[in-house]
């Protein structure tokens, strides 16, 4: 009985010990971070726009192939941002947890799976110069030491789960955080459509005063509900949507179109239009009947607003399904449907060009 009495004990020390430990380990920049990228949205992660001094002992930076700097809170981030840019991953660079200087992410040694929380991702992935120091680190605070493909590799295996794992924290406390904050404190007519990134809007928010004096977490909570929420959710009623009639029917399926707005889609010739319950039956009248088209219209998926269907990208084979089953997800920006991709399961996000009758006609299967 003492023996078992002993055993706990012992199990509760070292728990508390490693806990202690971990306590003690911060991700803030102990001095003046680092910030390669330019303009006033500098301070923050272009892909969630965390702060970049909060969580820089994490933090990595690559440049677009316009030379553009980028600079993220988390190797998450960077794996998200190579989803959508083309990034020479030979030229990433990541803090050293130890120096606090940026280096070459490729020679880094890499210290996984530690006790230390991770950053954006259920894992904490942390990158030091020097191997002893990363052997160090993870003899104190556990861990698996590994070079940068293998950290990278992990981290793109687990994109899916850590996205899920972040977005029900979100919608549990982050979003309703930020809807009150911006009901209470905020102009009413802040629009996030006009920033091309998320650190850019938060840029707008504290530099031009567009809301009462917040702290970080609080900027933060509002930024991602104007972001991730308003903007994506808005009304179903919104200026610039796709308008039909009752007595429009889909000349593929039969339905009537009204019914379902969000899905709806159109084919111009000339003055005249035809109307589709989605781009699924879209595309296979378009097949068909592309000789004299002036115009196509679908709806994009999360503004609702009707857009050049031409110039938008689709997410194919993801768990949402509209009016006839499985469709194609149409979305204005390919970043969005990067998103919805990897929120939703998707198999493949592709351009109106390379929509092949093949693989729609395969969604009906």
């Amino acid at each position: 009985m003492f023996i078992n009495k002993l055993s706990v004990l012992l199990i509760f020390l070292t728990f508390l010990t490693l806990n202690l430990n971990a306590a003690h380990f911060s991700k803030v920049a102990s001095e003046k971070p680092i910030l390669i990228q330019q303009g006033k949205e500098k301070p923050w992660c272009p892909v969630c726009g965390m702060s970049i001094k909060a969580f820089y002992k994490t933090s990595h930076s690559a440049k677009l192939v316009d030379e553009t700097p980028r600079q993220y809170c988390s190797m998450r981030c960077l794996v998200v941002d190579m989803q959508e840019h083309t990034i020479n991953t030979n030229h990433v660079k990541v803090v050293d947890a130890k120096t606090e200087k940026l280096i070459d992410a490729t020679t880094a040694f890499y210290v996984v799976g530690s006790q230390i929380p991770g950053t954006m991702a259920k894992v904490s992935k942390l990158a030091f110069k020097n191997q002893a120091d990363a052997k160090e680190f993870a003899k104190k605070y556990k861990g698996k030491v590994v070079d940068f493909a293998s950290a990278l590799s992990m981290a793109q295996k687990s994109l899916a789960l850590d996205i899920a794992m972040i977005t029900k924290k979100k919608e549990k406390k982050v979003y309703p955080m930020g809807k009150k904050i911006f009901t209470k404190m905020c102009q009413q007519d802040i629009d996030a459509n006009k920033y091309a990134q998320i650190n850019e809007l938060k840029a707008a928010i504290k530099n031009e005063k567009l809301c009462k004096p917040l702290k970080e977490k609080q900027l933060q909570a509002l930024t991602l509900y104007l972001w991730e929420v308003k903007r994506l959710g808005g009304s179903n009623v919104v200026a610039g949507h796709i308008e039909v009639t009752k007595d429009e029917k889909c000349p593929v399926c039969g339905m009537f179109i009204y019914k379902y707005p969000k899905w709806a889609a159109q084919i111009y010739y000339g003055e005249k239009h035809l109307s589709f319950d989605g781009v699924k039956d879209l595309m296979k009248y378009y097949f068909e009947h592309k000789e004299g088209i002036s115009k196509i219209l679908v709806t994009d998926y999360y503004s609702q607003k009707a857009i050049d269907a031409t110039k938008a990208y689709y997410v194919l084979g993801s768990d949402i399904y509209g009016p006839m089953g499985n469709e194609l997800i149409p979305f204005e920006h390919k970043s969005d449907a990067k998103t919805f991709y990897m929120d939703h399961r998707g198999t493949e996000v592709v351009a109106f060009d390379k929509i092949v009758a093949k693989e729609v006609y395969k969604l009906d299967e």
